[in-house]
Formats: C-alpha cells, structure tokens, sequence
C-alpha cells in the first residue's frame, strides 16, 4: 500500500471519558477507574496522570494520594464502556473505509484518496462527529503505516497546537517528529525492548529507524524489524477489515480476600468458566484444550510465592459450560496446595474453532450435545432478559470467592432500563 495512508481513531482516556459523560461534575478533577476487584488503576485523567498516578499501579499504594487531592475513584463498568465503544464505531463506520477496530478504543482506517489538507479537514469532521454523536473526545493520528499513524495519534493527544488531529504524511513533519519521539513509545515497543535498544545508543524513533536493518532482526527479531520498515514509510503491518479470530477466552480476578480454602477458588473458578462460556457461545465458538491457574500475590513481602498452571486437550470441541467446568475443576485439583494465601485465579480456553462445519467424532453421544446445547440457548436467553447470573451452575456458589467487587461502580447508563439517568423537574 505504498502511497496510501493509514488513520487510527483513539478516545481519550476512554474509561473516564464514558463516565464523565453522565457525570459533568468529574470535568476537570482527577479521576480513576480501577481493574475487577477494584485492585489496580486502568484508566486515568489527565488530571490524575498530573498527580503522578501511572498505570496498573495497585490500589493500596496510591491511597493516601488520593485521599490528599481528592482524586475520585471508579470501579470499572465495562457494560458501560463496551456500549460505548460500539456508538463510536458505528459513527466511524459510516465515515470511513475498510474499518479494523483494534481495540475497545481504537480503530485504524483506509485515508489512501485523500492528500494534503484533504486528510486533516476529513479527520477533523469525522472527530468532531463522534464527539457531537457520542460525547466522547478523540483524537487521530494519519501517516504512511500503521506505526507512524500511531506516533501521529500519540503526538496528537499530548499537543495542544494539532486541535486533535496530525498527519506525519510529509516528510518534514515525519522528520521532526521522531527525532524527539522516545523509542519506547512507539506501538509495540515497550519498556523492556527499548531498555535494550537504549543500551545500544537507539534512544529516539528516527534512531531506530536509521538503524541497520538486518542487526534489528538478528538481536531483536522480526517483529521489530517491521516496525523499522514501518518508520520508514514503508507498510509491513496490514490493515484487517475483516477483525481476526479468536484464538483464545481468558477470564481471570484478582480475589476480594486472599483466599487458601480449596472449595472457595473452585467457585471462583467455575465462576470465570462460566463467563468465558457465555463469550464463547455469543462469538459461535468451540473451545478444544481448557486451561487454569491459581498464584498467590506478588505484593506480599516475606510470604512464600507459589503459582502454577495446568492445561487439557478436551475430548472433541465444546463450548457449553457445565462440561467445562467439570473438566476445569478437574484440573484445579492437580495444581493447588494447601497453605498458601491465594489472591488470584483463571481460566484460559484455549484452540478455539468456528461452530459452524465443526464435524464430531463417530462416537460423540450427539443427542446429549444436542440437549446441552439446547439448555445454554435458554440460560443464556434468560440471563440476557432477567440479568447475569439469574440462573447459574451449582458450582459458581451462592457468594463465591470469584464474584467481582465493584464498591465504586456507576449505573449501567445506556444498557440497563432500571438504571438509565433520571431528569427530575423542579416547579
């Protein structure tokens, strides 16, 4: 795709903004969204960012921070942020050409036919529409390849002089731009690469890209190789319209309370079973190997450490959960031990393969895979209707270990009628 353009679409600190947008009060003032378990900060504002709050840092480090500046905390809402995020890119869909949405707030999308300030003037409109379409502010980056789109985007977010928007088409903005862009903040890059590319004297993106092309795959790999290619202007990371498929349902919490009680982490367990089943059916997927693993925390200074993990080929695909859970129960017990404090457990399920031509093995009981497939329809159904969990496996438990902890937790604003905001008149 020489000559074209590639253009990424990224919301601004996404989380905050959808709360933001049915709470104007948390305008300007530092605020937080924390993980499941309301354990470690994913997500924050600019003004929270200006306090010194990072990413990832774990709750109870950052208390008396927030305490001092009044910081307000969050706890994930994810029904929230994915309706949300659906709004977004249904806007952009209906601006832009062969659409691949990247994640739950980017899309990268074709700009090839638009030249000069035809781009920034389309960009421009396509971000002021999201913003009047979804209240939620954006930015876009535009550039040759995917990795100068995204040294565009992350340039656009930090300067106020772009208005939102930067093109690194032109050689001379390109120039600039990575000369004073550090290397560990182009998109796959990452700390512990660009520690190692630092200790070799490649400190900047336009080191890296000046950089001998044959020693970057020898010491580094292909993967960064490409992302050379990519700097200079040349695409080695195609646009996928298309979206990729799943090889892999994780589900995994970090515990309310440490825990060493067997029975307690086979709720939680067969809890997180059950959400990835839940995932697995609405993507019309079959799961052929299951995974778990159990660690205790990382955070307790003098305790012993112990994780593990154990992984199963299943006898044909599968994907209803009562089938699962038993063969993830299963495998729980060959990896715990007793003594120890765990904090977190999950499931991984693992080879997925499409439903549909999916062909069983001559000696699959059929009618019973039949009736098990029948009585997830009507779970699934029912939980969609009355709310998750209304009906769940025995196993889960009453109050298991693994239900998540969301003190802080707004209305569910756009995907609960009990919850939609209210708008009192005041005679």
């Amino acid at each position: 795709m020489r000559g074209g353009k590639i253009a990424i679409l990224d919301c601004n600190n996404f989380y905050v903004s959808c709360e933001r947008l049915f709470a104007p009060a948390l305008e300007n003032r530092p605020v937080i969204v924390l993980s499941n378990n309301d354990g470690c900060a994913v997500a924050r504002s600019n003004e929270a960012k200006a306090l010194g709050i990072t990413m990832g840092v774990p709750f109870f480090k950052i208390r008396d921070l927030i305490k001092k500046h009044d910081v307000k905390v969050l706890s994930s809402n994810y029904a929230l942020y994915g309706d949300m995020s659906a709004r977004v890119m249904r806007t952009l869909a209906e601006m832009a050409l062969n659409l691949e949405v990247y994640s739950i707030d980017e899309a990268f999308f074709d700009m090839s036919g638009f030249t000069g300030a035809g781009s920034i003037e389309h960009c421009k409109t396509i971000k002021a529409t999201v913003q009047r379409n979804t209240g939620i502010p954006v930015s876009i980056g535009i550039g040759p390849t995917k990795t100068l789109a995204k040294a565009a985007n992350r340039i656009a977010k930090k300067s106020p002089k772009t208005a939102g928007v930067l093109d690194l088409s032109s050689p001379r903005f390109m120039e600039k731009a990575l000369a004073i862009l550090e290397v560990g903040d182009l998109w796959g890059v990452g700390s512990r690469w660009a520690g190692r590319l630092n200790s070799h004297g490649i400190k900047t993106a336009a080191q890296l890209r000046d950089s001998n092309l044959t020693w970057v795959e020898k010491k580094f790999g292909t993967v960064l190789a490409k992302t050379v290619l990519e700097l200079r202007a040349i695409p080695a990371i195609g646009l996928d319209s298309r979206g990729k498929a799943k090889k892999s349902i994780t589900s995994s919490r970090t515990f309310a309370k440490k825990t060493s009680e067997l029975s307690a982490i086979r709720e939680a367990v067969a809890s997180y079973t059950a959400i990835a089943g839940v995932k697995l059916r609405q993507q019309k997927l079959l799961a052929r190997s299951v995974a778990v693993f159990i660690e205790t925390s990382r955070f307790a200074p003098g305790q012993q450490r112990y994780k593990n993990s154990a992984t199963f080929i299943l006898p044909e695909p599968l994907s209803d959960t009562g089938s699962l859970i038993r063969y993830v129960l299963q495998l729980l017990e060959t990896i715990y031990r007793d003594g120890f404090a765990y904090n977190k457990a999950g499931i991984m399920l693992l080879d997925l393969v499409s439903l549909h031509g999916q062909q069983r093995s001559l000696f699959s009981d059929h009618v019973q895979i039949a009736k098990n497939s029948r009585l997830m329809t009507a779970i699934d159904s029912l939980n969609q209707k009355m709310g998750r969990n209304t009906i769940h496996f025995g196993a889960e438990g009453l109050q298991s270990q693994g239900r998540v902890v969301k003190d802080r937790r707004s209305p569910s604003y756009t995907t609960s009628w009990s919850e939609i905001p209210q708008v009192l008149a005041i005679s």
